[in-house]
């Protein structure tokens, strides 16, 4: 029970570190090595269902190191990402978060999420689906994990948002 709890409010924490475009501290929670992919989708026949989502190694939306994600950082908060200037409103909603802590005490987490965004004065999109997360312990700081790998996966074969100019 304090393992899931411990997760659950450091995932929150971090939703809100987006919902209010807090960057910089955001970007922080990610180590050297990081991981951020969001793999496509495919509809499958059921036979073919463990296909139905990409590898690593095949196409997808991000395949994001960490200086990737920083680049990514530093167009959104310069003012020249023409997709986020000015910026979207977001709006996360994490849910079903089940935690499986590791031999070597690094956590695995599985969670449902519901990302609202409304850009200008009436576009809207949102991304529902499941995010994979590896998050390792770490001392020192306000947070007590860093997200080593994070995978994406929408419920969503067709995106239909104009961008994916958003961090999820």
């Amino acid at each position: 029970m304090e393992l899931q709890h411990r997760v659950e409010q450091f995932l929150y924490a971090e939703a809100e570190l987006l919902d209010n475009h807090l960057y910089d501290e955001w970007i922080a929670l990610f180590p050297e090595d990081a991981l951020y992919w969001i793999p496509s989708r495919q509809t499958r026949p059921i036979r073919e269902r463990d296909l139905e989502v990409s590898r690593l190694d095949e196409t997808g939306f991000a395949d994001d190191t960490i200086g990737m994600l920083r680049g990514r950082v530093r167009r959104i908060t310069s003012g020249i990402q023409w997709s986020e200037e000015p910026p979207s409103r977001t709006r996360r909603l994490l849910t079903n978060i089940r935690v499986d802590e590791q031999p070597d005490a690094t956590v695995l987490a599985r969670t449902n999420f519901f990302v609202y965004r409304s850009r200008l004065e009436r576009h809207q999109d949102w991304f529902v689906g499941e995010r994979f997360d590896t998050l390792r312990p770490v001392t020192g700081g306000g947070f007590p994990y860093c997200i080593a790998e994070r995978k994406i996966v929408f419920d969503q074969t067709t995106v239909l948002a104009p961008s994916i100019s958003i961090f999820l």
